[in-house]
């Protein structure tokens, strides 16, 4: 049910279907579907499961900025689908585990049934271990190129995964450690924005940037990844339950602190307009042709799933 308006009409364009490079899309959902997690029939139901997560759907949006930017500094995308893959290894492993009774309690993912309801709690954790461990297989061995750009590119999806990233921000998340503005900020960026930034630094120095030609990749994305959080609780809150495929109301009937309940729904899309803006702004500051990327930017600031 849609209670007020999707976070596009905060843009002026209420109802505007965002446009998306689907030809990277496309990209990535073919190597997905391609990928061997082993024969071994004994393991069976395990791949099933690490499969049925993987392969459910959506936009696939953290490795086809990394293809998005592999592209803008003049190089074939299809250069670094093995890291953007493990970059949607990560994500969907995190899924898995966020979607646990003990941590999100989620029975619906991307309109299906999540992976521990469907395959039983053990599995799930398995799933998601699995996962994780496939995508540094892809990172380390898959991944063609100068042996200190592939490794640069794991430490970075490391980092972002870590108790500097990803899992750091989850545990905050669950003790419910942010306790004001500053802390909510920090939150998000490590539980959202570290992995979206380490899509596209990976993307950047994979194809020869490094030092400090890194900067303006970071600033770019690291606001980009507050400007996906403001529009998920955004989402969350007014979102179209059909259109995003999950529950809608769960952070507040979790009583999650998040930019909706901090500052209010009219507040979060302020601040989605702003972010929009700066973002728009440390794009143009990044080198080549960032049309793709301006596509994905606007994409995330208009997405309504």
């Amino acid at each position: 049910m849609t209670s007020s308006p999707p976070p596009d009409s905060a843009a002026g364009s209420p109802g505007a279907a965002p446009s998306y490079p689907a030809d990277l899309q496309r990209l990535v959902e073919e190597y997905l579907a391609g990928l061997d997690f082993g024969v071994d029939p004994r393991a069976r139901r395990l791949v099933e499961a690490m499969r049925y997560s993987l392969l459910a759907g959506g936009k696939r949006i953290r490795p086809v900025l990394a293809l998005a930017t592999a592209r803008s500094r003049g190089v074939d995308p299809g250069a670094v689908l093995p890291t953007a893959a493990a970059l949607e290894l990560v994500h969907t492993y995190s899924l898995i585990h966020d979607d646990l009774p003990a941590i999100d309690d989620d029975t619906l993912r991307r309109g299906h049934a999540t992976c521990h309801v469907v395959f039983g709690e053990d599995i799930a954790i398995l799933a998601g271990d699995g996962l994780f461990a496939e995508a540094f297989n892809l990172l380390l061995v898959d991944q063609k190129g100068r042996a200190a750009a592939r490794l640069a590119a794991a430490a970075e999806v490391a980092r972002a995964t870590g108790v500097r990233g990803m899992v750091g921000g989850q545990y905050m998340d669950v003790v419910g450690e942010a306790c004001d503005d500053d802390d909510l900020r920090v939150l998000h960026a490590l539980k959202t924005g570290r992995l979206i930034e380490a899509a596209v630094v990976c993307g950047a120095v994979l194809t020869g940037a490094g030092g400090a030609e890194l900067g303006p990749y970071r600033a770019f994305a690291a606001e980009l990844g507050l400007l996906f959080q403001i529009v998920d609780d955004i989402l969350d809150e007014a979102g179209d339950e059909a259109e995003l495929g999950k529950s809608v109301g769960k952070d507040r009937a979790q009583e999650k602190v998040t930019y909706v309940s901090r500052f209010g729904l009219e507040g979060a899309r302020r601040l989605a307009r702003d972010s929009h803006e700066r973002a728009t702004a440390r794009l143009a500051e990044l080198p080549g042709d960032t049309a793709t990327l301006a596509e994905l930017t606007g994409y995330i600031f208009h997405r309504r799933s």
